[in-house]
């Protein structure tokens, strides 16, 4: 993380309403795409991860980053 605590790489985040139906943040060259229910946004979202609520694909440290720094639970308890 810099020191001005922004994130090294990019984070898309993909919200499933339903089937086919989803809220998506972030840019389509994102280096990590996380995807999450709607319903379990209100979880924290290290604990999705560890269960599978939570998915993610593309680079790992950016992903673990984002988890530390609290940035991915900010953006998904937004959308509660």
């Amino acid at each position: 993380m810099s020191d001005a605590g922004e994130l090294s790489g990019t984070v898309q985040y993909r919200v499933v309403l339903g089937k086919k139906d989803e809220i998506v943040i972030g840019p389509d060259d994102a280096d990590v795409v996380i995807t999450i229910p709607k319903a379990d946004c209100g979880l924290d979202p290290a604990v999705a991860y560890m269960q599978g609520r939570l998915k993610a694909a593309g680079h790992t440290g950016v992903l673990f980053e984002a988890l530390r720094s609290g940035a991915v639970e900010k953006v998904l308890k937004a959308q509660v």
